[in-house]
């Protein structure tokens, strides 16, 4: 394959030009359909009159169809982009930039997605659909799965579809609640993916940030420690990175607090912990939910975070990741890391 599209290069420069810019029509209609062509002009910077072209030729090629509501993949425009999908990974060199980053974090897998996340709020759902698509591949029998709350995170239960013989696995929260957007809750992300895959899920009715009395307290009702039990024996873990000083907000944390934040330089968190450009955690607060020596008994790890913004956070959670973790980020990111 690699050869073959060597030779395209040199032979027909521009069909590999052509080629991305129907594929980038593709992916964006399959996330945002129905859509309609002003919207897609708009999003993709290609003009009207262009775009009218392509999508005209993509109608004929019986991959798009023509709603009121707007323009929509058919199935056979769908069964088209996943086979380009994997071509279109070798034309872009993404597939060696992946394992560049594996290595260079020192991960297990890494897994890039096309575009960035800060610029095109639709590659997040690309995000959550490869994380859908990976964490898949390992459900077997009784799993237990961990998802902490976030919008990445709600994306991955937006893309996750059934799959035979999941009826026995039990979604949970690895969080408390942040107090946040329901939709983006941990409680509400757990109990959707296991919608999503006829599973079975239990929540945690109790506050991410407590005081140290509160959670002595909590953890000596037998409906909380038996979820946390859960959580803590949990063999798949989902989580999101988020960026320090965001996240720090999030807890509605204290001045004084984030002055020493602010101070101490932070630029990632995950799970609670504050970590430093080096990695080290600076700061830790008192969180009901799983800890990072809890990951250490995980079998399968995701890490899902994308964005040119997020590529500090990235990078300085993962010095204290478990090896096993695979890494779901985008381009932008990726770039951006290994810059680092």
């Amino acid at each position: 394959m690699r050869s073959l599209l060597e030779v395209q290069k040199k032979l027909l420069p521009d069909l590999l030009s052509v080629m991305q810019k129907r594929y980038d029509i593709l992916r964006y209609i399959r996330f945002m359909q129905p859509v309609g062509r002003r919207s897609l002009s708009s999003s993709l910077n290609l003009t009207e009159r262009v775009l009218r072209s392509e999508v005209e030729f993509l109608k004929v090629q019986n991959l798009l169809e023509f709603h009121t509501s707007g323009m929509k993949l058919s199935n056979e425009g769908e069964e088209v982009l996943e086979k380009l999908e994997r071509v279109m990974r070798e034309v872009s060199g993404i597939d060696n930039v992946e394992r560049k980053l594996a290595q260079h974090l020192n991960v297990k897998e890494a897994i890039i997605i096309s575009g960035d996340s800060d610029q095109s709020p639709w590659v997040k759902n690309e995000l959550g659909r490869a994380c859908a698509l990976r964490m898949k591949d390992e459900i077997s029998g009784q799993n237990i799965i961990a998802v902490t709350g976030g919008s990445t995170m709600a994306a991955i239960a937006d893309m996750l579809t059934p799959k035979p013989g999941t009826h026995e696995i039990l979604f949970v929260p690895a969080r408390g609640g942040l107090g946040e957007n329901v939709q983006n809750q941990a409680n509400t992300i757990a109990a959707k993916m296991a919608e999503k895959m006829d599973a079975q899920y239990k929540l945690l009715y109790i506050p991410d940030q407590v005081s140290h009395e509160a959670y002595q307290s909590f953890m000596n009702e037998p409906s909380i420690k038996e979820v946390m039990n859960l959580i803590e024996s949990a063999d798949i873990v989902l989580h999101g990175i988020g960026d320090a000083i965001t996240m720090a907000n999030r807890r509605n944390t204290s001045e004084d607090t984030l002055t020493k934040l602010e101070a101490e330089k932070v630029v990632g968190e995950a799970f609670g912990y504050y970590f430093n450009e080096n990695g080290d955690v600076v700061h830790r607060v008192q969180t009901v939910g799983i800890q990072l020596d809890d990951l250490l008994q995980s079998k399968h790890i995701f890490a899902v975070a994308g964005g040119a913004s997020k590529a500090k956070a990235i990078r300085s959670y993962m010095k204290s990741a478990p090896a096993n973790t695979v890494l779901i980020t985008d381009e932008a990111a990726a770039i951006e890391i290994l810059k680092g």
